[in-house]
């Protein structure tokens, strides 16, 4: 059966640090409080995303990865992972500060959690003016010196702040001490992991009145020490071109501002490819059909399409993301 562009249907997740822009401003439609995220595709165990168009409509995405193997994943993607998709795209809506955080590499996160690590990149889409990322520590941290802060309640006065607005990314690194800051719309791109070690939450506590665990003695072998902040990500904005943010191991993202048609010929038969819609609306064909977008949405194009044809009049930008 062909495979055609696919939409899922978001796996919301209300968090003690979420607001309301993923209802207000990304059409997350939902009757809770305080939700800090949308799933757009997952295979986390627990969290598995669901086709929301077509004939697939309603099929789980890892029973679709078992029947369509490298037709869906791409050849290079099945050797290296299996049936595992690869990627988990997120939005987060941070209407509060979140933990300040680590993720372990692939190598800690195999031995204690059978999992993959976490590396992981930002898009900011909104932000307030005063909003800022938090990533890496100033110079001259040591894990003495990161026992100490723990101990003084202090570890934020060492970490590097960085102001944003939209359009900024950042790519985080596993090992890299991090924090979304308050007033941060964002798209998160990262490894397929839910492995975090919350370092420090800012002493809040939850609605029973209890503090969130924390997991500073295990954050210590995945934290990188060394001066690791990290500067925003720089690229270009060519329309109708992709442009990269990021290549990495793990993923490679680039920045596709389309006016009117884009077109690509040729589709690698090695990975899928992600499109987030983070500006604008339009329509994406391949091969097999076609399916219209909304900001705020994500659409998969399966490994095996012959061709990508994205249409636009009104212009919209796109991330495109792929292994």
């Amino acid at each position: 059966m062909s495979l055609y562009p696919l939409k899922f249907t978001p796996i919301l997740k209300e968090r003690i640090w979420g607001g309301n822009r993923l209802k207000t401003v990304l059409s997350k439609e939902n009757s809770f409080e305080g939700v800090g995220e949308s799933w757009e595709i997952s295979t986390v165990e627990g969290s598995v995303s669901v086709v929301a168009n077509g004939i697939f409509k309603d099929t789980l995405l890892t029973d679709l990865i078992a029947n369509y193997s490298s037709d869906l994943l791409g050849h290079k993607v099945v050797r290296d992972f299996g049936l595992q998709f690869p990627i988990l795209i997120k939005f987060l809506d941070a209407a509060a500060n979140l933990s300040i955080q680590v993720h372990p590499n692939d190598r800690l996160a195999k031995e204690r959690h059978n999992s993959l690590g976490k590396n992981e990149m930002w898009y900011v889409m909104d932000a307030t003016p005063e909003a800022s990322l938090i990533v890496g520590f100033t110079p001259g941290m040591s894990p003495e010196k990161y026992h100490e802060c723990i101990a003084d309640d202090s570890i934020e006065r060492v970490m590097e702040k960085h102001p944003v607005r939209s359009g900024d990314a950042f790519f985080i690194e596993a090992g890299t001490v991090h924090a979304i800051g308050a007033g941060i719309l964002l798209a998160e791109i990262q490894q397929t992991s839910d492995v975090t070690y919350r370092v420090y939450d800012f002493n809040r506590k939850d609605a029973l009145g209890n503090f969130r665990e924390l997991h500073t003695e295990l954050a210590v072998d995945a934290i990188n020490f060394k001066a690791n902040s990290q500067e925003k990500c720089v690229y270009t904005s060519v329309s109708n071109t992709p442009n990269e943010i990021i290549a990495t191991p793990y993923f490679t993202t680039n920045y596709l501002p389309v006016q009117g048609e884009y077109h690509s010929d040729k589709v690698s038969q090695d990975s899928f490819k992600v499109y987030i819609c983070v500006q604008g609306s339009g329509k994406i064909q391949n091969s097999h059909g076609e399916v219209d977008f909304l900001y705020g949405e994500t659409v998969l194009i399966p490994a095996n399409s012959e061709y990508v044809k994205i249409i636009s009049n009104q212009g919209c930008v796109l991330l495109a993301v792929q292994y």
